[in-house]
């Protein structure tokens, strides 16, 4: 990118389309194809978000009894990883009456309860299963066709892409999933990441685990599985930014026990009270973490004040950790279990561990250590 390129602006950012909206227009597509028997350049179809929109075919194959249909999926902005994926679906011609669908090559499959797919049938969630077959009942009926169809949705590199999303550990296998409830793609959208932490928590909870182990991301989440051993991979949930989402999903999907693991910078904000711990969300508070300091023992003036003028929270992780004092850590750990059972108002147990970038334990506190329960109890 040419360095004097300006960033884009949220306001200006381009949106995409879903899997699912690709998968029906490909279906109209094919089906119009086989209907017809002429080639499709393009599908219009309309939208759950209220418009329509229309979508270039890459590829209209017709054969005597089925007809196959294919367009590159566009996310818009959003750094989507099925980006650039080639969604196809092929119609063919059924001695049964109605509609059916599945899913073919590169759409996974669920093997899992917890999800809003029954186990043993494609990954075609339900927006997305509701339109394609209301896209494809249209075409029939304006055609006046009183036949049978089946559908079959496939993405040829389906399975490759689904590597990189969290499929396999909610038990999808063999591919992506088809998503969407609007239709379209809003480029970093919250939204979307918020409705995966639901559905991973669903699948935990459907797979009996009554502890799980909530954070901030891949690194963090390395050093919950090396700390949790015990725990099975559903277990683990990456929340993001969204901590206090997430700890009032968990309560009100059953979860007993909540570890939270993460580093110094966002859960110096969560121990602050702070739920949402992006960056631009909340500055960390260097005079808090000074109190804290003054809580675990230290005197020291002018380390005091280094603390107050530091840069980074880990910055002042790393001062006090070479300087001994441990029991701020797990001071900290006990304000991030605190703040947490606030957030939710109690009724679930929360421990809090604490690492480095490099993976060293810096501090863990629970709800049941006797110094947490009297400040909650106070």
């Amino acid at each position: 990118m040419d360095a004097k390129a300006k960033k884009k602006d949220k306001k200006e950012m381009r949106s995409g389309y879903t899997t699912g909206a690709c998968a029906a227009a490909t279906t109209k597509a094919a089906l119009l194809a086989l209907i017809t028997g002429e080639t499709q350049t393009k599908s219009t179809i309309y939208l759950p978000v209220g418009k329509f929109a229309t979508f270039i075919m890459e590829s209209c194959i017709i054969e005597p009894h089925l007809a196959e249909a294919g367009t590159i999926k566009d996310a818009g902005d959003d750094p989507d990883a099925t980006h650039g994926a080639l969604i196809k679906s092929t119609v063919s011609w059924s001695d049964k009456p109605g509609i059916s669908l599945d899913g073919g090559i590169g759409v996974g499959r669920v093997t899992k309860e917890g999800l809003p797919v029954p186990v043993g049938e494609a990954a075609i969630n339900p927006v997305p299963r509701k339109m394609i077959l209301e896209t494809a009942q249209e075409v029939l009926t304006s055609h006046r066709i009183n036949r049978g169809i089946h559908i079959t949705i496939s993405v040829p590199d389906g399975e490759k892409i689904a590597e990189a999303t969290l499929n396999k550990r909610l038990g999808i296998i063999g591919g992506i999933s088809i998503l969407g409830t609007r239709g379209t793609v809003i480029p970093f959208s919250s939204s979307a990441y918020m409705a995966s932490i639901v559905q991973a928590i669903s699948v935990a909870r459907a797979s009996e685990c009554h502890h799980v182990v909530i954070t901030t991301g891949g690194r963090s989440e390395k050093y919950g599985m090396q700390q949790y051993p015990e725990l099975p991979e559903e277990a683990f949930i990456e929340m993001g930014d969204f901590v206090g989402f997430t700890l009032k999903q968990c309560k009100r999907q059953g979860i007993k026990k909540v570890s939270l693991v993460g580093m110094m910078g966002k859960f110096s904000k969560v121990a602050q009270g702070v739920m949402m711990v992006h960056s631009k969300s909340a500055p960390v508070d260097f005079n808090f973490l000074a109190s804290i300091a003054v809580e675990s023992g230290v005197k020291d003036e002018v380390l005091l004040e280094t603390i107050k003028q530091a840069n980074t929270a880990s910055q002042v992780g790393d001062l006090l950790y070479d300087q001994g004092y441990h029991d701020f850590f797990k001071i900290l750990c006990t304000y991030c279990c605190l703040s947490g059972l606030k957030e939710v108002g109690g009724g679930i147990s929360i421990e809090t561990s604490l690492y480095t970038l490099k993976g060293t334990l810096l501090g863990k506190a629970g709800e049941n250590d006797e110094e947490n329960e009297n400040y909650w109890n106070r």
